[in-house]
């Protein structure tokens, strides 16, 4: 069989879009989470975080919560005035158990937690990474062209816990923090780093994360970091490896030195990545947001091996087109535009289809 080819067509059941509430939609989400029932938005481009209690099930509905801005419409950068424990500058990666909530505030430079999941509009957040207090957002704390440190960021687009560890895709600085305790204080410092030899180097080698978005851990202790600029999935079998040694595997690319989008061909393959910016682990496989390609690859198993082809895709009907919405200029239920976060609970997936300024919403039928 071709490895072209794809080799078993039906992976959803349903499929339907939601759009955010009506009199103030979505625009450009990067951002989407599903925990305990609840769907969690980073509405990015308008720097607000929408939370609702259930999952909808209509096009459009109104928000239980809105963080970031002051008043539930607003939509702008740190609601219009200075940053401060409550307000959003370009939210980007989520995460929640249920309980907590996790925001990457990416243009702010930090990551503030709420430590229950908030119930009021605008309501402060409890912590704050990455800046000494509420009320300072430069880079590195100090500005641009300071070097990090172990409590630093620039940039911080992607964020996973296994409900103790913390992951920070600190993506400016070309590596990620690992802190060993969700922390409950403000300006904690990670307990180690991957992507460097120390917290204060930010030069980089291609063999390691060059522009780190999103990390996330599987199942089985996996680690997986989507490294955007060099259209790559880097993958350890082991996360606590990644500390010490270059990624096992490499979804992508034909090895460590390559990086060319799709693998320098016109078009993609099973086995090319264009702007990837993201993956989920589910059951045994791998699923990867390859964003620039507008599709969504679904390996049956997470890859053991350098380069293979992935066994099949959402948003496109074959593996060699790559442009937004199925070479249409309209959108439909199984077209995508640049989706950027892939969170999968039970067998509901939800997409964050940023081009199309929606979240779909798929059964899986697998």
């Amino acid at each position: 069989m071709s490895p072209q080819t794809l080799q078993h067509p039906d992976l959803t059941a349903t499929t339907r879009l939601f759009k955010g509430e009506e009199v103030s939609p979505l625009l450009a989400p990067r951002g989407v989470y599903l925990a305990g029932g609840r769907l969690m938005i980073a509405d990015t481009a308008q720097n607000r975080v929408f939370i609702w209690d259930r999952l909808p099930a209509t096009e459009f509905a109104a928000p239980d919560c809105v963080l970031g801005q002051e008043q539930a419409g607003g939509t702008g950068r740190n609601a219009g005035n200075r940053v401060s424990r409550s307000t959003l500058f370009y939210p980007s990666g989520l995460w929640s158990d249920g309980e907590r909530l996790i925001v990457a505030d990416a243009w702010n430079h930090r990551v503030l937690i709420w430590n229950q999941i908030p119930e009021v509009n605008g309501q402060p957040a409890d912590v704050v990474i990455g800046q000494p207090d509420f009320d300072r957002n430069e880079p590195n704390v100090e500005g641009i062209g300071h070097a990090p440190t172990a409590r630093s960021l620039h940039w911080p687009y992607g964020i996973f816990s296994d409900g103790d560890n913390l992951w920070i895709a600190d993506t400016g600085n070309r590596r990620v923090l690992f802190f060993e305790k969700i922390p409950k204080s403000n300006y904690a410092a990670a307990d180690q780093v991957i992507g460097k030899p120390g917290f204060n180097e930010r030069d980089y080698e291609h063999h390691d994360p060059v522009w780190p978005y999103s990390v996330k851990v599987g199942p089985r202790g996996q680690l997986a970091i989507t490294d955007t600029q060099y259209y790559r999935v880097l993958l350890w079998q082991d996360w606590r490896s990644a500390f010490t040694q270059r990624a096992d595997v490499i979804i992508g690319q034909a090895s460590l030195d390559g990086n060319g989008q799709n693998q320098f061909g016109w078009f993609p393959k099973a086995n090319t990545l264009n702007w990837c910016y993201d993956t989920c682990f589910y059951r045994e496989g791998l699923w990867v947001a390859d964003t620039g390609n507008s599709r969504i690859l679904w390996f049956d198993q997470v890859p053991s091996v350098t380069n293979v082809p992935a066994d099949n895709l959402l948003g496109q009907d074959d593996f060699t087109t790559g442009s937004e919405n199925k070479n249409t200029i309209q959108t439909t239920e199984g077209s995508l535009y640049w989706p950027f976060q892939v969170c999968i609970e039970s067998n509901t997936m939800v997409v964050a289809d940023t081009g199309n300024h929606r979240i779909v919403i798929h059964r899986l039928n697998m």
